[in-house]
């Protein structure tokens, strides 16, 4: 068997990875307790659908998982796979948090797109989704990783 490393080709190896991963999913070793788990994701970026251009933004995912987390690089991959992606701020967030309840099915889950200033406008994307019934934690909306710290 060869060396995974020896098969790849640099420059295109992670552009590979990209499109061939698939969201993935692992047991939640703690489904007894109702427990936050928070990403941010400082480096999004897709394209306008409009125009072409770049846009730019922070996506934050909280959620209390069920029976089911996210796999922590599928998630990497999945996100840069935005990146050639002509898509509005709405629908990516929204499409986000529709994968992610598919994949897990959580108890609690909010997706925010926080997009750059663009054209003098700031937007905010917020969306969410819960379970019936469900009443344990709903995180307030923060960053804890903010431009320009360490």
């Amino acid at each position: 068997m060869q060396d995974q490393n020896q098969q790849r080709v640099p420059g295109r190896y992670g552009l590979d990875e990209i499109k061939a991963n698939r969201l993935e999913s692992w047991p939640n070793p703690h489904q007894d307790r109702d427990y936050v788990t928070h990403f941010e994701i400082p480096e999004f970026t897709c394209l306008c659908p409009r125009s072409g251009f770049p846009d730019f933004a922070t996506i934050v995912i909280d959620y209390v998982a069920d029976k089911y987390i996210v796999e922590l690089k599928s998630l990497k991959l999945y996100i840069n796979s935005y990146r050639d992606c002509q898509i509005s701020h709405e629908s990516a967030a929204n499409t986000i948090l529709n994968d992610l309840v598919t994949l897990l099915a959580p108890r609690w889950i909010r997706v925010v797109g926080d997009f750059t200033v663009r054209g003098n406008i700031k937007t905010i994307i917020f969306t969410e989704h819960v379970q019936p019934g469900y009443s344990g934690p709903r995180l307030e909306f923060r960053r804890y990783l903010l431009s320009g710290s360490s």
